[in-house]
C-alpha cells in the first residue's frame, strides 16, 4: 500500500485540487477495512477526474495512516491542513475519528466522515463536519430490535474498554431493558475466552456480542464458544462488522458463520453502485464491503460540493444542507439529527446480515431497516 511521505514535495500538481485522507492501513488499525476504505476513496478521485475534475482542474488524494491510533490522526489533520487540502475525508475507527474531527473542526477544515458512528463524533456541535455512516444509537437499537425478535433477552457483551464499546454497550441496554432485556457485561481485560465460557453458563445467558478487537480477542472467543458444546444453541453476534471482511472466514471458517452483524448496504444496488462494486471487485481482487462504498460516496459528495461552490474551506462547511448527490446507495442528504453534532447522512441503509453455514462467503440478509 503506497502512502504518500510527509513533505510538501509530494505537490505533483500545483493546480490540483488537494483532498487529506485517513484510513487505519497498519496495525493496531483493523487493515483490511482501511485497504476498502481506500479503495473506494481512490476509485471515486479517478472517476472525477474522468469526467474533468473539479472544473478542469484535476482532483487528488493525499493520504495518511491513522494506525487506529488518535493522536497520530490529530497530527495528521494539522499537517494535511498546513499541505493546503480543501477538505478531509475518511476514517473507520470511531474514536480515531473524533479524534481528527476535533482537530478538524478547531482548525476550521470540513470533515467528511466515512465510516465511524460513535454518536458524539464531537464534544460540540459543528457545522464543520459531516457524515456519511449511521450513527451508532441508530444501528445498534436495530439490532437489539433484532435480538428481542429472535428470542433472546438475557444478552452477554464481552467487551474491552473503550469509548466506543461502552457507548454499545450503554444503548442495547437503553433498548433492551424496559422491554424485558438484560445485558450482562463481560469484562474481556480481564476474562479469559475459557472463562467467558464459564460466564455464558452462570448468567444463562442465550446470546453473546462481541464488542472487541479483530482479529483478537475476537477469533479466539467465538473458537472457544464454538468449541464448548454447554453453549450449542448460543448465538454469537458481532454488531460492529467484524465478519464482514475476508480475514474473518479465512481464519475462522465454518466456526465465522451464522453470527449476525450490521452492514449498510440497500436491499439492491443503484446502477452507479452496482458499476462500482465491478470496479472495486477488480480494484480488491475481492468482493468489495459496505466501506469500499463508504468511501466512493464520500469522494461524489466532496467533489460535487467542490464543483458547486468552490474550495473556499468555509464555504464548503456551510454547504452541507444543500448537499442532494446520488451515491452507491441512495440519494445523499445531510441534515440535523437529535443528540448528533455533526451534519448527518439521515437514512443510509442498514442490514443485520450473517454468513450462511451452507457457504460462508455467501451473506445472509437476516433485517433491514
Amino acid at each position: 500500500m503506497h502512502t504518500p511521505p510527509s513533505t510538501p514535495a509530494e505537490r505533483t500538481d500545483e493546480s490540483a485540487v488537494r483532498i487529506g485522507a485517513l484510513a487505519p492501513l497498519t496495525r493496531p488499525g483493523w487493515v483490511e477495512a482501511g485497504r476498502h476504505l481506500l479503495a473506494g476513496l481512490e476509485l471515486a478521485v479517478r472517476d472525477v477526474n474522468d469526467a474533468d475534475g473539479i472544473v478542469g482542474r484535476p482532483l487528488e488524494l493525499v493520504v495518511r495512516d491513522t494506525a487506529a491510533d488518535p493522536q497520530r490522526a490529530a497530527a495528521a489533520v494539522d499537517e494535511l491542513a498546513g499541505l493546503g487540502v480543501a477538505a478531509l475525508a475518511g476514517e473507520y475507527h470511531s474514536v480515531v475519528a473524533r479524534a481528527a474531527a476535533t482537530r478538524a473542526d478547531a482548525l476550521g477544515l470540513p470533515f467528511l466522515c466515512s465510516s465511524a458512528v460513535l454518536d458524539a463524533l464531537t464534544e460540540e456541535p459543528t457545522e464543520r463536519v459531516a457524515r456519511l455512516a449511521p450513527p451508532q444509537s441508530r444501528g445498534w437499537q436495530l439490532y437489539a430490535a433484532f435480538l428481542l425478535g429472535a428470542g433472546h433477552s438475557r444478552i452477554a457483551v464481552a467487551a474491552q474498554p473503550s469509548v466506543y464499546w461502552a457507548a454499545g454497550t450503554r444503548i442495547l441496554r437503553d433498548h433492551l431493558a424496559p422491554r424485558g432485556g438484560t445485558v450482562i457485561e463481560l469484562d474481556m481485560s480481564a476474562l479469559s475466552p475459557a472463562a467467558v465460557c464459564d460466564a455464558l453458563v452462570d448468567h444463562r445467558a442465550t446470546a453473546l456480542l462481541l464488542l472487541v478487537g479483530h482479529p483478537e480477542p475476537a477469533v479466539s472467543i467465538v473458537k472457544a464458544v464454538r468449541d464448548d458444546k454447554r453453549l450449542a444453541e448460543t448465538l454469537i453476534g458481532a454488531p460492529a462488522g467484524q465478519p464482514e471482511f475476508a480475514e474473518w472466514a479465512m481464519l475462522l471458517g465454518d466456526d465465522g458463520a451464522a453470527i449476525p452483524f450490521l452492514r449498510y448496504l440497500p436491499e439492491r444496488l443503484s446502477p452507479l453502485g452496482a458499476r462500482v462494486e465491478t470496479a472495486l471487485r477488480e480494484r480488491l481482487s475481492e468482493a468489495p464491503s459496505f466501506v469500499a462504498f463508504e468511501g466512493y460516496d464520500t469522494i461524489a459528495v466532496l467533489a460535487d460540493v467542490l464543483r458547486s461552490y468552490g474550495t473556499d474551506r468555509a464555504r464548503t462547511a456551510e454547504s452541507w444542507p444543500r448537499v442532494a448527490v446520488e451515491g452507491t446507495r441512495g440519494k445523499i442528504r445531510f441534515s440535523r439529527t437529535p443528540g448528533i453534532s455533526v451534519w448527518q447522512w439521515a437514512w443510509p441503509p442498514i442490514q443485520i446480515v450473517d454468513r450462511d453455514p451452507a457457504e460462508p462467503d455467501r451473506f445472509r440478509v437476516l433485517h433491514a431497516g
